[in-house]
């Protein structure tokens, strides 16, 4: 149950950044680290999906899980002009 709440709390943290241009970092594996730049384009119940600025695949999206969050496999920070801000979502 407590992880449930979690996970909406991260949800609804992330529904307030809709339409924000995001620094996405992804732990892959394997010493596998991707960082991208893209906006954050839609929220719904079990995942969010992410547009990536890309000149080679326009119109590439990407989507995580909430508990990728959670377990932080994926970071995400806010690009902001005076330097990208992390965002921090539920409760830790």
């Amino acid at each position: 149950m407590v992880a449930k709440k979690v996970l909406a709390e991260i949800k609804q943290d992330l529904d307030g950044y809709v339409g924000k241009r995001i620094r996405l970092k992804a732990n892959r594996g394997r010493r596998k680290v991707i960082e991208r730049v893209g906006i954050l384009e839609q929220t719904y119940p079990n995942i969010f999906v992410i547009k990536l600025d890309e000149k080679k695949n326009l119109g590439r999206r990407v989507s995580f899980s909430y508990s990728d969050v959670l377990t932080e496999t994926v970071e995400l920070s806010l690009c902001k002009e005076d330097g990208d801000k992390k965002i921090v979502c539920g409760e830790r």
